[in-house]
């Protein structure tokens, strides 16, 4: 009896409110928006032709009539953390994500290719300017974000450089292909096979070293500071090792006196295990700066 009297009481008394987060965290990272049931949020599977072939890809569609400024999101090699966490805040935040699999890996078709990851970059881009596309996922081909993480971060930095159409560009902890190429060729062998093959097609390490081995200078994002320079760009940093590739690139567009550029370091590792949260709340924080939500 006397359980039952305190289970009643607890259902009659009104149940607390969801605290509120941090000030210094957007809400969009624990709060999910009010529901449009008229422009529901959405995830569309999608098949991108790059190539002679079509890629997988997901749209996260941001709920509201739109168009909705789109980031484009490259994951890196080979993939093991695609940031969904990442695509999720972003869309509560009112943005539409594109994530993609480059040719040869995750599933889509090809063998996999460094160059061919910046061609889909270039298709991917091609595809959300398309106006039928646009209008279905509800994007605003004029507002344009493209960000990547490692190796997307160097697919990044390079479809940055000759796009000048993008509204902005973010590199998490970004790896520099280019630099790879500078070293030994067992060295490099041994880089590149560190992190699995399993999810990809049609290569090997060696056989990645040896292109990237033949395309040192035009791989190197360092290079591309010049067409940088007047890009937004957001430069995040970690504690794995990688940190001077893009701490060069930034260096080279600030003393060619670039503008629009951000840097920022965070100490935890390549993958941001235990810093999810902080990188969300900075890439929301910088976004915001593109495209303000009304």
């Amino acid at each position: 009896m006397r359980i039952w009297i305190a289970a009643a009481v607890m259902v009659a008394l009104p149940l607390p409110a969801f605290a509120a987060g941090p000030a210094d965290i957007p809400a969009a990272i624990y709060t999910d928006p009010p529901a449009d049931k008229a422009h529901p949020a959405a995830m569309e599977v999608v098949h991108i032709p790059s190539g002679k072939v079509a890629i997988n890809g997901i749209v996260y569609i941001a709920q509201g009539a739109g168009p909705h400024p789109t980031v484009i999101l490259c994951h890196g090699l080979p993939g093991n953390e695609k940031s969904l966490d990442l695509a999720q805040a972003m869309r509560r935040a009112g943005w539409t994500v594109v994530t993609f699999n480059y040719r040869g890996s995750w599933g889509s078709p090809g063998d996999y290719r460094f160059s061919q990851n910046l061609e889909d970059a270039d298709a991917v881009l091609a595809f959300a300017r398309d106006p039928a596309n646009a209008v279905k996922l509800r994007i605003d081909p004029k507002r344009l974000v493209i960000m990547g993480h490692s190796m997307g971060g160097w697919v990044t930095a390079l479809t940055a450089a000759h796009d000048k159409a993008l509204l902005g560009a973010a590199m998490i902890s970004a790896g520099n292909m280019g630099w790879l190429g500078k070293l030994p060729r067992d060295q490099a062998v041994k880089a590149l096979g560190s992190n699995g093959m399993e999810a990809l097609a049609g290569t090997t390490p060696a056989l990645m070293a040896d292109e990237i081995i033949a395309n040192t200078d035009s791989f190197d994002f360092v290079k591309a500071a010049p067409q940088l320079m007047g890009t937004n760009l957001f430069i995040l940093t970690s504690d794995d090792g990688l940190a001077p590739m893009s701490n060069a690139l930034s260096t080279a567009i600030a003393k060619a006196g670039g503008s629009g550029m951000k840097t920022m370091h965070v100490a935890t590792d390549h993958s941001w295990s235990d810093a999810r949260i902080r990188l969300q709340a900075e890439i929301l924080r910088w976004l915001a700066t593109l495209a303000p939500q009304n």
